[in-house]
């Protein structure tokens, strides 16, 4: 799709969430994928942590940088499977004031071309929480990749036409 580049480029503030019982930071590479990707698209790391596949901790770690102004945007990767320890889905909605429908099911249209049919045990969401984006992505470097590129990248991108989502980031608390 097209950039505008008569059209200003706004940075969006984004916080990055690895879900996941087994990683730390030293061997995080989907949360490594995501803040290289973000940062070579010129926007700017806010906070970064690792929670387990806790739905309360991830309920609790999402409103706390919901509540934060200057996060505009939390990037999930793990806990989007059908295991019995994959809950961040469930969290996102508990958190939730609207639900994008549309990126689950374009990231798994994506990602079949990718990984085939596999895509459908991903439950890849995205929602806007009290005016901050969330996009919930699976725990593999594939998937985040896919996500970026295919997706997010663009969305992201104040200067993408026909619209995007940082366009409408003042008028996400309207009523």
């Amino acid at each position: 799709m097209p950039i505008d580049t008569t059209r200003p480029f706004i940075p969006v503030r984004i916080a990055v969430l690895t879900v996941s019982d087994t990683r730390s930071l030293a061997e995080d590479r989907s949360g490594d994928t995501l803040i290289g990707l973000l940062a070579e698209a010129g926007h700017e790391l806010a906070e970064r942590t690792i929670l387990r596949d806790d739905a309360d901790h991830i309920v609790a770690q999402l409103h706390r940088w919901i509540d934060d102004d200057s996060i505009d945007c939390v990037l999930t990767t793990g806990g989007t499977g059908v295991t019995g320890r994959d809950v961040t889905p469930e969290a996102v909605e508990r958190v939730a004031t609207k639900m994008i429908p549309g990126f689950g099911e374009l990231f798994r249209w994506l990602s079949f071309q990718t990984i085939g049919t596999s895509t459908i045990q991903s439950r890849a969401c995205a929602c806007v929480a009290r005016g901050t984006y969330i996009f919930a992505l699976p725990g593999s470097t594939g998937a985040v990749k896919d996500a970026w590129h295919g997706i997010l990248r663009d969305q992201l991108d104040s200067r993408h036409r026909p619209c995007n989502f940082v366009e409408l980031m003042p008028r996400l608390l309207e009523h």
